[in-house]
């Protein structure tokens, strides 16, 4: 799928290997700076497109945003680009994330990092506000899709899970798009069961009910570890995870720490860290744990199980990103899907919001933030770059 606009594998490579290096914040500032960069700036695809692949992303397991770089990679350069782009995006990461294991193995600790954390942030606030208000158009598809996206924000913020919310809010669209569908049917119907003269007055009420229907509320090296067995567990993980970093910590605390031992708790902490604080996926979090469990095999079977699902669903589901827009009963289930992924980065905004801007200097960073973007809108790497300039200025002197 794409909007008209081929390129090469190289360049899809040399993109997501940049964007890699500078994806700071989390999966929503990765979709964020994609959107602006590539629907907005280059014009590879267009908001609707866009939103389309996030919401077929959302309906699989892994991580979106590189479940992202892959359809975008796929619709500039085909098959290989989707490869491509996917792997040039987790490569930053991992190596980064691999290479602190390293550091923390030798030396028993990771460096902080919260420096550059406590300045980009801010930054990837207020691209996440600004990728969110632009997508509004594309996902938002009527009054109907709005009142969605209130509802499971709300649902969303009351706990509950990202799943039943994103398939939920498919299957009211598809409910509301086959009421509408019964009721003009059944209207027609009746039309033409009407007198064929002297009385065409009455059909002015049954014109009437043609309306939309209501909304439908509704230490390296643990002993005794198999690395094959290491890279069936991530792959297992990588093939059933939905959700947050917060979910993967669950994931391994279960496996690693609670049946198999191979992991301290504080390991597993400093895993899930090292994944936070480093740009890319936090499933680059999986290199980390290899890592300390069985050195450097363990790190490169680890990150290649709990990635590897995420190519095969991307592969097989890729394709049928246009033809559910193409479809009349297929769309307004995607449409409900979409309106669930905008109102749950909605949601991830504002918590991050609140978890960012705690301070009088992370608040004044947002604020200039948004202005840049307002009045220059300037390549992503210059703000990251700015951002973690300014954190570590901070942290300096504090």
């Amino acid at each position: 799928m794409s909007s008209g606009n081929e390129g090469s594998v190289g360049e899809v490579a040399r993109y997501f290997l940049r964007l890699g290096v500078i994806a700071f914040g989390g999966p929503a500032a990765h979709i964020a700076i994609m959107r602006r960069e590539l629907a907005g700036q280059r014009k590879w695809t267009t908001d609707q497109e866009l939103v389309d692949m996030l919401g077929v992303a959302n309906l699989i397991p892994g991580p979106n945003s590189t479940e992202m770089a892959m359809h975008l990679g796929a619709g500039r350069a085909g098959w290989r680009g989707l490869w491509v782009g996917g792997f040039c995006f987790i490569l930053p990461a991992t190596v980064l994330t691999i290479a602190l294991a390293w550091a923390y193995v030798r030396y028993g600790s990771t460096p902080a990092g919260e420096g550059i954390i406590l300045g980009v942030q801010p930054f990837m606030l207020a691209i996440i506000v600004q990728a969110i208000w632009g997508l509004k158009g594309a996902a938002l598809k009527g009054a109907e899709t709005l009142l969605l996206v209130f509802v499971v924000a709300f649902a969303a913020a009351a706990g509950v899970g990202e799943i039943p919310l994103i398939f939920g809010a498919g299957i009211v669209m598809l409910l509301i798009h086959a009421a509408v569908r019964a009721l003009t049917a059944s209207s027609r119907k009746n039309l033409n069961a009407m007198p064929p003269a002297g009385k065409r007055a009455r059909k002015g009420p049954f014109r009437r009910n043609l309306a939309v229907a209501p909304m439908a509320l509704a230490a390296a090296g643990a002993p005794g570890v198999s690395v094959w067995e290491l890279f069936l567990v991530f792959l297992k993980i990588g093939a059933l995870l939905y959700g947050s970093g917060y979910v993967l910590l669950s994931f391994m605390q279960t496996e690693f720490v609670d049946q198999r031992g191979w992991l301290t708790q504080e390991q597993l902490v400093d895993a899930i860290s090292a994944g936070q604080f480093t740009p890319g996926p936090v499933f680059s979090t999986a290199g980390f744990a290899g890592y300390v469990i069985s050195g450097w095999e363990g790190a490169i079977l680890a990150t290649l199980g709990i990635f590897l699902p995420s190519f095969l669903f991307v592969t097989a589901t890729h394709p049928l990103v246009p033809r559910l827009r193409r479809s009349s009963w297929a769309a307004p289930f995607l449409d409900g899907v979409n309106a669930a992924a905008l109102a749950l980065m909605v949601v991830v905004t504002v918590r991050l919001g609140l978890e960012v801007l705690d301070g009088w200097y992370t608040a004044v960073l947002f604020v200039v933030g948004a202005a840049i973007l307002l009045r220059f809108n300037p390549n992503s790497a210059l703000l990251v770059a700015a951002g973690a300039a300014a954190g570590l200025a901070y942290t300096a002197v504090a």
